[in-house]
């Protein structure tokens, strides 16, 4: 069996950072906001590269191959760090927002 160190935290993390993406797609939809097209292309990128390495860290999880489970972990990995850029460039966008 594959020592899958990363996988079960990017799962995690994934998934929790999804239902934020969700929330905030949902308080730009229901706020009505007509210049948020940024906030929400950004966000809805970072969800589909969230659910993205989601479904790479599940596939890793359940592989019985060593070698595929690892490199299904590492490209969780790099899937995740994009979607956390993606994010971080929402929270940004969301800040400058509410200040101005």
């Amino acid at each position: 069996m594959a020592n899958h160190s990363k996988s079960p935290h990017i799962l995690n993390t994934s998934t929790n950072l999804l239902g934020f993406c969700l929330i905030v797609l949902t308080s730009i939809k229901v706020a009505r906001f007509n210049n948020a097209t940024i906030i929400d292309d950004f966000t809805g990128i970072a969800a589909l590269l969230l659910m993205a390495s989601c479904l790479l860290s599940f596939l890793s999880l359940k592989s019985k191959n060593d070698n595929r489970s690892e490199r299904l972990e590492q490209v969780a990995d790099y899937t995740f760090l994009v979607a956390l850029i993606c994010v971080s460039i929402t929270i940004v966008f969301v800040s400058f927002n509410l200040l101005s």
